[in-house]
């Protein structure tokens, strides 16, 4: 199997960077390990550490032929906090929910199993982000601050999968505090016989991309509840691995060779 089945690549973005989302499931015919399955990449969900860091290398060794170098993980925490990772990298494991990056060959990753995972890059491709928006850090303005944290323009933007309108129910103080921002948002919920509602992540994060300029978006047509055999999916199973995201600028002497 290639190891580009490990993951979906992103589309709609400059051709000179390169982004993905990992998948729950490498083979079907291997043996399962309930409810992590086969490639978690996250140490806080009761995993064993040795077994996911063991997916975190294998994941760098697939990537490195694309040309990347180093993974850039944070703890991630429903923040509205983004870092740039520069040539001076602190050791240390940072908070937040958002990274930055002009450096070749550095990964920007997002851990999500619903939540929204959104990269980001600038028109020519010397610039990318990558970040974690739950609701509560799309209300807040985890996209504005990370885009704030970029030097230029970004000008496309790849969602990768999260829960879908369809699945995703919430309270009506969700909904309020989204229209309170922007009364645009009341259509992107829509109401249940008991007072509930069903939020629709994508379109609201499309908006607000939007509004920042960001006009090239793709993504967005995945629903990691319904689709069992590709996603981790915390309302489905709240035990369960996570996916991860990722964008990088590939080293200056790597061969973009989408066929790996």
């Amino acid at each position: 199997m290639s190891d580009t089945n490990l993951w979906l690549t992103a589309e709609g973005l400059p051709s000179n960077v390169y982004a993905g989302q990992t998948l729950s499931i490498i083979n079907a015919s291997m043996d399962q390990v309930q409810p992590y399955l086969q490639f978690n990449l996250a140490l806080h969900v009761g995993d064993d550490a040795a077994q996911v860091q063991q997916n975190r290398h294998h994941l760098l060794s697939a990537l490195a032929p694309l040309g990347a170098t180093t993974l850039h993980w944070l703890s991630q925490t429903h923040s509205i906090i983004a870092h740039r990772i520069d040539a001076n990298i602190t050791p240390q494991l940072l908070e937040g929910d958002g990274l930055v990056t002009s450096e070749h060959g550095a990964v920007l990753m997002m851990m999500t199993a619903d939540c929204l995972p959104i990269v980001l890059s600038n028109a020519d491709g010397t610039e990318v982000a990558c970040l974690h928006a739950g609701w509560r850090g799309l209300a807040n303005g985890i996209i504005e601050a990370t885009v704030k944290k970029m030097k230029s323009q970004p000008t496309h933007a790849w969602m990768g999968a999260a829960i879908s309108q369809q699945h995703f129910e919430v309270g009506a103080e969700v909904k309020a505090t989204f229209v309170q921002e922007n009364a645009d948002f009341e259509n992107d919920f829509l109401a249940q016989a008991d007072g509930k509602f069903l939020a629709d992540l994508y379109n609201i994060a499309r908006k607000k991309l939007n509004a920042l300029g960001v006009d090239n978006v793709s993504g967005g047509t995945q629903c990691t509840y319904a689709e069992v055999d590709k996603f981790y999916s915390y309302r489905r199973q709240s035990i369960t691995g996570r996916m991860a995201t990722f964008i990088f600028i590939p080293t200056k002497d790597a061969t973009l060779n989408l066929s790996l």
